[in-house]
């Protein structure tokens, strides 16, 4: 098989034209060309006034693919293509009597539980939350009635924190197995659209993204696992440096040597227990901050130029940092284009953020974090929870200046700015729910936080116009962009420092930070568990 990189079209090009720029940039005859799969379409706005191409890597099988490749053998974008199969590293004998345990049915537990499976190792799932139909009904009972169900909401419950967001599919880790292309291909198979094996930016979106759970947590099933629901885990059993199970909070217990720990970075009860039971733990850098909207028409214009609108790139993002003065770093964060931020509370008397949009993300809005980084050592010391306190008591204040009614305290951006409390609302309507109390946001945040939010806007106003505009709404806050700790892990067997049998996982326990590599790191820890149950029954029978 062949790869071709670089492969430029215009952006409304029709179908058979890429056929036609394959064989003529290989050289050959058209019935030479056997099949080809696009691997990857992305473009490049950044000259968003000039002609927009599609720039395509192409994966083709032709004939005398050798003499092709020869005559290229000084191109560097015409080389062999990379095998980007996922092959399983162990099946499980017949006579495999334990199950592993994976204790979260977010992204990184989802895919942990389904590589097991197709494994044959028959994993048991633990969910302290509900299943995504049910949970669906749970989240919306807080936009829209301020109801809490604090076990099933945005952070708990089928799908994890990634089910209520952008559904975003891309991400910056290292992959040179291509366990990204698993994650992808897993989804498609459930249900994804096909596009998101090689459009640039992918992403499924929330009301698609329940669906495809849905249909691999069957499969699961199929294949012999089991998903527990409302089964939330209390205790961990150890002895002697090793897991040897959990207990439920009905009092059961159920004993398995493996654990999968796949949290979600909310599970703030659960890092406590752990942190009682001696499971090494460190507090960790994670960020905070606001979201901000404005009217997804500006950010198109800005970053698409004369081509906003155009229907083969959908609705604009962005991404912005800034180095404040006071030497804070300022950026966006999970940006949702035409999407709305969502009240992401898990716990009663407490306001977070989030973003979410739909596949179509045709909101009037576009929103997103901005961010300041914050980190144990100059901002939380004073030991592992340290991060999830300061969390704590943020969001428990950020509900008091939104009327302690689960609404958000808000501001617009000029307000902001000039340090103005806001009283009325500009063109820029908010769509948090359960609703906006509008006033001063400089009092939910540390004071170098706003000093240097304030420094940026203005700054982000050069790079996209509008941006810093008076209208445009901060609402507060953000905290939970990422686990305020880490679960750590031995860098080779993937286990806990200090608890064999027990393997910290996703972005809980510091490994992921999103739905794609939340997934791979689960393909990863599932193999980790794997080789070792097969390692340790050969001991036994030696």
């Amino acid at each position: 098989m062949i790869r071709i990189n670089e492969l430029q079209l215009p952006l409304d090009h029709p179908a058979g034209d890429l056929r036609n720029a394959i064989v003529k940039r290989l050289k050959i005859n058209d019935t030479d060309l056997l099949n080809f799969t696009v691997f990857k379409r992305s473009y490049d706005a950044r000259k968003k006034n000039s002609e927009i191409t599609f720039v395509y890597i192409i994966d083709l099988q032709a004939n005398n693919e050798e003499k092709i490749l020869s005559r290229f053998a000084d191109d560097k974008n015409i080389r062999p293509a990379p095998d980007t199969n996922y092959y399983p590293v162990a099946h499980a004998p017949e006579h495999l009597t334990e199950r592993p345990l994976v204790i979260g049915f977010g992204p990184c537990g989802l895919f942990a539980a389904l590589t097991l499976a197709q494994m044959g190792f028959k994993p048991i799932v633990l969910e302290r939350g509900k299943d995504v139909r049910r949970r669906t009904k749970d989240t919306w009972a807080l936009w829209r009635n301020k109801v809490l169900t604090p076990e099933s909401n945005v952070q708990f419950g089928e799908g994890g924190a990634g089910l209520f967001s952008d559904g975003k599919l891309y991400s910056q880790i290292k992959d040179p197995k291509f366990y990204g292309r698993k994650v992808m291909h897993e989804f498609v198979r459930a249900g994804a659209p096909e596009e998101i094996m090689y459009v640039s930016k992918p992403h499924i979106g929330t009301f698609r993204l329940t669906g495809v759970v849905a249909a691999m947590r069957e499969e699961i099933k199929t294949l012999g696992g089991e998903v527990r629901f409302e089964n939330k885990v209390t205790d961990f059993i150890i002895e002697n440096g090793r897991i040897q199970g959990v207990t439920l909070a009905d009092g059961q217990e159920l004993r398995s040597r493996y654990v999968v720990l796949a949290l979600g970075h909310s599970s703030r009860d659960t890092f406590r227990k752990l942190h009682e039971r001696g499971v090494f733990i460190e507090a960790k850098p994670f960020a905070v901050g606001f979201r901000i909207e404005h009217p997804q028409s500006i950010i198109d214009h800005t970053r698409l130029g004369k081509y906003a609108g155009h229907p083969e790139l959908g609705a604009a993002d962005y991404k912005l940092v800034y180095h404040a003065k006071n030497g804070r770093a300022v950026y966006s964060f999970c940006m949702c284009p035409g999407g709305t931020v969502v009240a992401a509370t898990s716990e009663p008397e407490r306001v977070v953020t989030n973003g979410m949009s739909q596949y179509s993300r045709n909101e009037r809005n576009a929103n997103a974090g901005i961010v300041v980084g914050i980190n144990p050592e100059e901002d939380f010391p004073g030991g592992p929870l340290a991060g999830v306190e300061l969390q704590e008591k943020l969001e428990s204040y950020a509900y008091i200046l939104g009327g302690k009614d689960y609404c958000a305290p808000g501001q617009l951006v000029g307000d902001f700015i000039r340090g103005k409390p806001s009283t009325a609302l500009g063109e820029v309507e908010p769509s948090y729910k359960p609703g906006v109390l509008l006033g001063d946001l400089t009092p939910s945040l540390p004071g170098y936080v706003i000093e240097a939010i304030r420094e940026a806007l203005p700054e982000f106003g050069k790079q996209i116009r509008g941006f810093d505009r008076n209208d445009a709404i901060l609402t507060g806050i953000e905290t939970r962009t990422s686990s305020p700790v880490r679960i750590t892990r031995d860098h080779d067997s993937l286990q806990s420092l200090n608890t064999r049998g027990l393997y910290p996982a996703g972005e809980g326990a510091g490994y992921a930070g999103g739905i794609l590599s939340a997934g791979v790191d689960g393909i990863k820890v599932a193999e980790a568990v794997a080789k070792a149950m097969l390692e340790d029954l050969t001991a036994v029978h030696m």
